[in-house]
């Protein structure tokens, strides 16, 4: 969040960690399958604990469908919502999930190179300390586009 304020400021563009239903849209590229390319998943495809078993630099595997590369594994990566440990009660627009739920902890999508395959699924969801740091966490950012 403080990454995303700073380059915002910095850029003078707005930045900020996607939503947690961004995320999953954007893991899934238009696919129902566990993975955006199928519904399993080979060392071939991503960075995850059954390969080389280190973070790798984005654009060593395919990207998915909408151009994105490392939605499967590599890190997991942070988003806005607050952890809630089902959907019941969702904003149902895409946006953030901000409010109740455990306020200390939030969502990790995607999976790690340390990860087991299953942990790297589209729909898994994970969560964790929010001033946790480790070197399977990462984090992507989303440029807002300008409102006209």
């Amino acid at each position: 969040v403080e990454f995303c304020k700073r380059l915002s400021k910095h850029i003078n563009k707005q930045y900020r960690l996607p939503s947690e239903a961004e995320w999953e849209y954007t893991c899934r590229a238009g696919t129902t399958t566990a993975y955006s390319f199928g519904d399993s998943i080979t060392k071939d495809q991503a960075s995850f604990n059954e390969n080389i078993r280190q973070i790798t630099p984005v654009g060593n595997y395919p990207p998915n469908s909408f151009g994105l590369y490392d939605m499967h594994g590599n890190v997991f990566e942070w988003c806005q919502d607050i952890w809630h440990p089902n959907y019941e009660g969702a904003p149902t627009n895409g946006n953030a999930w901000v409010t109740g739920g455990d306020d200390n902890s939030r969502v990790l999508r995607g999976g790690s190179w340390v990860s087991f395959p299953g942990y790297c699924r589209s729909a898994y969801r994970l969560d964790l300390n929010a001033d946790n740091r480790d070197s399977a966490i990462g984090f992507r950012v989303v440029c807002e586009a300008p409102r006209t």
